[in-house]
């Protein structure tokens, strides 16, 4: 019975730890795996491009400017994002997708106080 609470630690440890940086790296072995010449891609610094190259296992080319080639690490790359014009992921049953080109009406807040100025009373 005193070792329950030591075995409630690792059980909490393993839970807290162990598994979501296991669910992590199948994520990234995923993400790799899905790379191909012409995919965008996000890479770690921030950096914005597109897959140019995949000659050597440990490295990728990515384009980040037209005429602009580096190389990086394949580790380096954090999302393989979707081709311009393409919906991300998969639509579900019911799920609206929103279209950023239509204009809405802006909402209005009728508060007592509050002109076109913004300053509240």
């Amino acid at each position: 019975m005193e070792l329950f609470p030591l075995l409630l630690l690792a059980l909490a440890f393993v839970a807290l730890i162990v598994l979501p940086a296991r669910a992590r790296k199948r994520q990234q072995t995923q993400t790799q795996s899905a790379l191909a010449i012409g995919v965008p891609v996000t890479m770690a610094g921030g950096v914005y491009g597109t897959v140019a190259g995949l000659a050597d296992p440990a490295t990728i080319q990515v384009e980040i400017a037209p005429g602009v080639v580096v190389t990086y690490a394949r580790q380096a790359v954090i999302q393989v994002r979707p081709a311009a014009g393409e919906v991300p992921g998969p639509l579900v049953n019911g799920e609206t997708v929103v279209d950023p080109t239509v204009d809405e009406p802006s909402a209005r807040d009728d508060r007592p106080g509050d002109g076109p100025s913004g300053k509240t009373l």
